[in-house]
C-alpha cells in the first residue's frame, strides 16, 4: 500500500472518532437506539486505541465531550502495557491528568469506582487518583465532596489506600461517629441537618433537596431559602418554579434550550429578554472575534429530526439556534443571513423556531449561495430529504463549476452521530464535516474541519495534535487558535 494512501487512511479514522467523541454520549438519538450508540463508540474506541494510541490519548486535548473524554481515560488506564515505553507512558499521564482536572467531580468519581470495580489498581493509576485527590485538597474542595460526593471518595480513597492524617474529611467519611462536631462549616452542616432544618441551607443544593423531603419543606419555601448555594445551572434548571437567574450569564447551548422548553407564548410575552440573554452568551462566546468573520450565510435544520430523542430532548434545534445567534455575532455588521429549512419568511423570529417538517437543505443552500457569502456554514443532521441528494449535487456544483478558486467557504457541522456510519453524515466530499455538540465549539471545529477535506495530510493533523496537547497540559485554551 502507497505511504500516501495509508497515510490518508490513518487521517480519516482519527477525523472519524474526533467527530464521534465531539457529538456522540452513548444515548438514544432521533433515528438510533441507545443500545446501537454505544456499540458503535465502543468499537471506535478499540479500534482507535489500538491502531493509533498516541492520536487516541491526544484526543483528551480536544474539545471531545466528557462521555468520551472519560471513556479514553479508562481506556489508557486499563491497557497501560499497550502504551510505547515510558515516555510514552509519561506523555499520557500528563494528558490524563490536564483532563481529569476539568472533568466536573461527579464523572472523575465515576470513573474511580469504574476502574475500582475492574481492579485496576496498577502504580500510574493509584498515582493519578491520588495526585487527583491531593488536588481537590489543596484547593479546598475536598470537604465539599465528603458531602456531595461522599460514596464516590470513600471508593476512590479505599481504592488508593489514601489516608486523611488530621483531617475531619477522613472521620466524616469512615468514623462518623467519633467526633461530636465538626470545624468546617459544611461538615458540621451536614451532621446537624439530620435534626436541624436550619442547617440544610448550609449545604449544597442537592444534597439540601434530600433533607428538605425529609424535613417536609414546602417546595416553593425551600428554592427561595436555598437560591444563594445553587449554581447557575441549578438555577436555570429550577427558574421556572422557583428563584430568578441571570439569563444572560447562561452558557449559550444551555440557554438555548431553556428558551426552545418554553411555550410560544411565554418566548414572545419575554421576547427582548430572551433575545437580548442570547445575544450576550453569543457575544461572550465570540470574544474579540466578533465582526471579524465578513459576510457569513448560514443553513440551519429546524426539521422534525431536530426534536432528537427522549433523552436528548430538541437538543439539535437547540445547537442550530446558538449556531446562528454565534455566526450573527461573528459575521460583519449587517452581513449575516440565517436560512431556516423550514423558511425564513419577511419577520421571522428565530425564538420561534421548532422541529417540524422535511429537510429541504439544497433548496436553502441554493438560495444561502445567491449572495456569494464569504462563509457558508451548514447545521444540520445530514439528512437530506426534499428531494435526496439535492444538497449534495448543489455543493459539487458550486465547488467544482461555480466557485473552484473556493471564495466561498463551505462547513458543514452536525450535531448528530450515526451509528451505522461510525461518523456523523456527510453532505459532500468536496465539502468538510465536522462533529458538533455546542454551540460554543464551532469556530474551533470551523478550525480542524480543514483536515476533512483531504487537502492536508496524517503528518499535518499530528502536528496539529501535537500544538493543541502541548498548550493543553500547560493550561492554555483548548482551542486557542485563529477562527
Amino acid at each position: 500500500m502507497p505511504e500516501t494512501y495509508a497515510d490518508l487512511i490513518a487521517a480519516e479514522d482519527v477525523l472519524l472518532f474526533v467527530n464521534a467523541a465531539v457529538t456522540a454520549t452513548g444515548q438514544r438519538e432521533f433515528r438510533s437506539s441507545a443500545g446501537e450508540q454505544r456499540l458503535s463508540l465502543a468499537f471506535l474506541h478499540e479500534y482507535v486505541r489500538v491502531n493509533h494510541r498516541p492520536v487516541y490519548a491526544a484526543a483528551l486535548a480536544l474539545d471531545i465531550n466528557d462521555h468520551n473524554a472519560v471513556t479514553i481515560v479508562e481506556q489508557l488506564l486499563r491497557t497501560a502495557d499497550e502504551a510505547a515505553g515510558p515516555a510514552g507512558k509519561r506523555a499520557e499521564g500528563r494528558l490524563i491528568a490536564a483532563r481529569l482536572a476539568l472533568l466536573p467531580p461527579q464523572r472523575v468519581y465515576r470513573l474511580f469506582r469504574a476502574l475500582r470495580a475492574a481492579k485496576v489498581n496498577n502504580r500510574r493509576t493509584r498515582a493519578i487518583v491520588r495526585d487527583w485527590l491531593a488536588a481537590r485538597a489543596a484547593s479546598g474542595g475536598l470537604a465539599h465532596d465528603a458531602v456531595k460526593y461522599r460514596s464516590g471518595l470513600k471508593t476512590a480513597a479505599r481504592h488508593v489506600h489514601r489516608r486523611f492524617p488530621g483531617d475531619e474529611s477522613g472521620d466524616f467519611l469512615f468514623a462518623p461517629g467519633r467526633r461530636v462536631r465538626y470545624e468546617h462549616a459544611a461538615l458540621d452542616a451536614y451532621r446537624r441537618a439530620h435534626y436541624e432544618q436550619g442547617a440544610l441551607y448550609e449545604l449544597p443544593f442537592t444534597v439540601a433537596e434530600g433533607f428538605a423531603a425529609k424535613h417536609g419543606v414546602p417546595r416553593a419555601v425551600f428554592l427561595e431559602r436555598i437560591a444563594p448555594r445553587m449554581t447557575r445551572l441549578e438555577r436555570l434548571r429550577t427558574q421556572r418554579s422557583g428563584p430568578a437567574t441571570d439569563l444572560a450569564a447562561m452558557p449559550l447551548t444551555r440557554l438555548a434550550l431553556f428558551v426552545l422548553s418554553l411555550p410560544f407564548g411565554e418566548r414572545l410575552a419575554r421576547r427582548a429578554e430572551l433575545t437580548g440573554a442570547l445575544r450576550a452568551a453569543a457575544g461572550r462566546v465570540a470574544g474579540p472575534y466578533a465582526g471579524t468573520w465578513g459576510r457569513v450565510a448560514a443553513v440551519l435544520d429546524d426539521s422534525h429530526s431536530s426534536s432528537g430523542s427522549a433523552v436528548k430532548r430538541r437538543r439539535p434545534l437547540a445547537v442550530a439556534l446558538g449556531c446562528h445567534f454565534l455566526l450573527e455575532a461573528l459575521a460583519a455588521p449587517g452581513a449575516y443571513s440565517a436560512h431556516w429549512t423550514s423558511g425564513t419568511p419577511d419577520g421571522f423570529d428565530p425564538l420561534l423556531v421548532r422541529p417540524w417538517g422535511p429537510t429541504p437543505l439544497g433548496t436553502r443552500i441554493l438560495d444561502a449561495l445567491e449572495a456569494a457569502p464569504d462563509r457558508l456554514v451548514i447545521v444540520s443532521d445530514g439528512w437530506d430529504n426534499a428531494p435526496p441528494g439535492l444538497a449534495g449535487e448543489v455543493l459539487r456544483v458550486w465547488r467544482t463549476r461555480l466557485d473552484p478558486e473556493r471564495r466561498t467557504s463551505v462547513v458543514h457541522v452536525n450535531p448528530v452521530y450515526d451509528a451505522a456510519g461510525f461518523d456523523v453524515r456527510r453532505l459532500a466530499p468536496s465539502v468538510p464535516t465536522a462533529g458538533i455538540r455546542d454551540a460554543e465549539d464551532l469556530a474551533a471545529l470551523v478550525e480542524i474541519a480543514q483536515f476533512a477535506e483531504g487537502r492536508t495530510g496524517f503528518a499535518e493533523l499530528v502536528a496539529y495534535l501535537d500544538r493543541r496537547v502541548e498548550l493543553f497540559v500547560k493550561g492554555a485554551p483548548r482551542w486557542p487558535g485563529s477562527i
